[in-house]
């Protein structure tokens, strides 16, 4: 793909992937908006690590950070060399409004969208792919330690949890009232992920 076509954002013509970078980016927010970071992994063509970005970025909501990785991963492919960039993202929505298949209304996303797309611009060749969450661990990761740093969380560079559910999740039971939950027994941390599932009766 030719500068000048890379506004479409998709390589149709898969031999010309030789020599791509493929970031995985993902952004989030504990409270939407809240605490939010952003954190990407870049590989090489060989799988090998070429870098990894994480960084606070103060109270904004998940796609304001989901976009804020975009910009970063754009950022290291112009910066460190890279003409031919693929982005993985579990964002539907932001890969949705690259591609051009949703429209970008919120006045928070729209100048990183632009600006998202000028960098995208400049290089020889972009991708950008929509994937489930459970296949951007790595990325999240990343993500939850600029959160945890920004939140004065100890930690450093060690590897924490993603904000998902876990193997050593805990049942707690409760009803919905208004809106809140109300639990009957126990109660959670600040700052806890929860999923909440019906009861069979």
């Amino acid at each position: 793909m030719s500068r000048a076509e890379s506004g479409r954002l998709w390589a149709a013509d898969s031999s010309q992937n030789e020599g791509l970078i493929t970031a995985y980016c993902d952004g989030g927010s504990r409270g939407n908006p809240g605490p939010a970071g952003f954190g990407v992994l870049v590989q090489g063509a060989a799988g090998e690590v070429l870098g990894e970005l994480s960084e606070y970025l103060g109270k904004r909501t998940n796609n304001y950070a989901e976009y804020s990785g975009l910009l970063a991963a754009l950022d290291f492919a112009l910066t460190q060399g890279h003409p031919r960039l693929r982005v993985i993202s579990d964002s539907e929505l932001m890969v949705k409004q690259m591609k051009g298949q949703y429209k970008v209304n919120s006045p928070e996303l729209r100048p990183l969208y632009e600006e998202a797309k000028r960098r995208a611009a400049r290089l020889d060749l972009f991708q950008i792919q929509h994937v489930l969450r459970g296949k951007n661990q790595q990325a999240d990761r990343l993500a939850n330690l600029a959160m945890d740093r920004g939140m004065g969380r100890s930690g450093g560079d060690r590897e924490v949890p993603a904000a998902k559910p876990a193997a050593t999740e805990k049942a707690l039971r409760g009803l919905v009232k208004g809106g809140v939950i109300h639990l009957v027994e126990g109660e959670l941390p600040e700052g806890v992920f929860v999923r909440v599932t019906p009861e069979r009766r």
